[in-house]
């Protein structure tokens, strides 16, 4: 579920919220006033896109430098449902590629360098030209590897998943 906007009277909507294009988000109800005043980063380590060989799924971890922590650029906001519960709800946004992402998808999240975290997060900067400059596709140092198709699967969610695979390794044997 992505981010579900504070007028929203259904909450379904959050289902096509889960990215926000960095070129629509000044001008997508969904995502404008989010943009304004409600920025928030997702600290993360790497994350994953797909490709297709036949008819098989190739995971491929993508990390940034040697494997730092960095942040994603997002926007947040909050619901409330007929019966008054509060939910709050959240988007990364998406850019371009950049080259090493570029071999495997058309999107990217939005990596935010640390100079820029404050500036992003500051509520009273309203300037959305410039925060929008910040939503270009990462443009330091990267790696790209590929990890086990277990990854495909929700309920992996174990350390083994992410771990480098050569090429003729990473296919899933059906039982």
């Amino acid at each position: 579920m992505g981010l579900i906007p504070s007028w929203a009277t259904d909450p379904s909507i959050g289902f096509k919220t889960i990215n926000a294009r960095f070129e629509t988000v000044t001008t997508t109800a969904s995502f404008r006033d989010p943009f304004r005043t409600q920025r928030c980063l997702f600290p993360g380590d790497g994350f994953y896109e797909w490709t297709r060989d036949g008819r098989t799924k190739l995971p491929y971890c993508f990390e940034v430098g040697n494997g730092e922590l960095f942040a994603f650029a997002g926007l947040w906001d909050r619901w409330t449902d007929p019966r008054g519960e509060v939910i709050e709800t959240c988007t990364i946004l998406t850019t371009t590629p950049n080259a090493v992402t570029g071999v495997v998808h058309d999107r990217m999240p939005v990596i935010l360098k640390a100079d820029a975290y404050d500036g992003w997060l500051n509520p009273a900067a309203r300037d959305t030209d410039a925060a929008v400059r910040l939503l270009c596709p990462y443009a330091d140092s990267m790696r790209r590897y590929l990890v086990s198709t277990r990854t495909n699967q929700v309920q992996n969610d174990d350390a083994e998943r992410a771990k480098r695979v050569e090429v003729g390794a990473c296919r899933v044997r059906r039982q």
